[in-house]
């Protein structure tokens, strides 16, 4: 988009951004190294489809330390990872300069759990400082995830659901980069692991014999394109309601 078009729909604060926040980070052996990242600016461009007003902005890609017990570590070649602090003043940076433009109303779509804190710090700073110049921001920050019912999680797992903390790498993500880049997944070489077991603490430095040498924390062999479609459609539906 230039710039002219740009300011045309955005003066006044008259659109939502839509900010996809996502990782550089393996997911096995199987898929490319950029879920994290695809997935939430996926979801963001169909919201943005459905709800009235909105704009996606193009997406943060390096998140936060990928962490042990919910994304393998980062023991593996190709996961680039960066600080919580540095996660939190780039947010926050990139968010001032939208409200600089006039805008006032932003959705954060998060793709990658361990960003989460670092996004609700730069939010929270966000919105004290333009309270200190008198001016009224509102910043939605979800994770896609969330918006996942016990009725489709019961059928994209008719074995049962091992939880989303060992989800990484496995059916969910699999399943839905088979229905929006079939071509960044190879099934061929997925590997079947069980669901990871972890003690109930972190240790540092952290230990590689905790993740399977795959780097996935469950298996992704079941996973399809239908149900990627299916939790997509769920997703996208439940955020253009709570949103638009």
């Amino acid at each position: 988009m230039d710039w002219v078009s740009y300011k045309e729909l955005t003066e006044g604060g008259k659109c939502k951004i839509i900010l996809p926040v996502g990782a550089i980070e393996q997911h096995g052996p199987h898929m490319s190294l950029n879920p994290d990242v695809l997935i939430p600016s996926y979801i963001a461009e169909k919201v943005a489809e459905k709800a009235d007003s909105m704009l996606v902005a193009p997406a943060i890609s390096y998140g936060y330390k990928s962490q042990v017990k919910s994304g393998g570590g980062n023991f593996f070649p190709g996961t680039t990872c960066v600080s919580g602090s540095a996660l939190e003043h780039y947010v926050f940076d990139v968010l001032q300069a939208y409200v600089n433009h006039g805008n006032r109303e932003f959705i954060l779509i998060n793709g990658h759990f361990e960003n989460s804190v670092y996004l609700c710090e730069a939010a929270d700073k966000l919105v004290k400082h333009c309270d200190a110049h008198n001016i009224s921001v509102k910043i939605y920050l979800l994770s896609y995830w969330d918006f996942i019912s016990e009725e489709t999680v019961a059928k994209v797992f008719p074995d049962g659901f091992t939880g989303w903390a060992v989800e990484h790498g496995g059916v969910l993500e699999t399943s839905i980069m088979l229905s929006i880049h079939p071509e960044l997944v190879d099934m061929s070489k997925a590997v079947d692991v069980e669901p990871a077991s972890f003690p109930p603490y972190d240790v540092f430095p952290p230990d590689p014999s905790w993740v399977a040498p795959s780097g996935t924390l469950s298996s992704p062999v079941k996973a399809t394109e239908e149900k990627g479609k299916l939790i997509l459609d769920e997703c996208i539906a439940g955020i253009v309601k709570h949103l638009n």
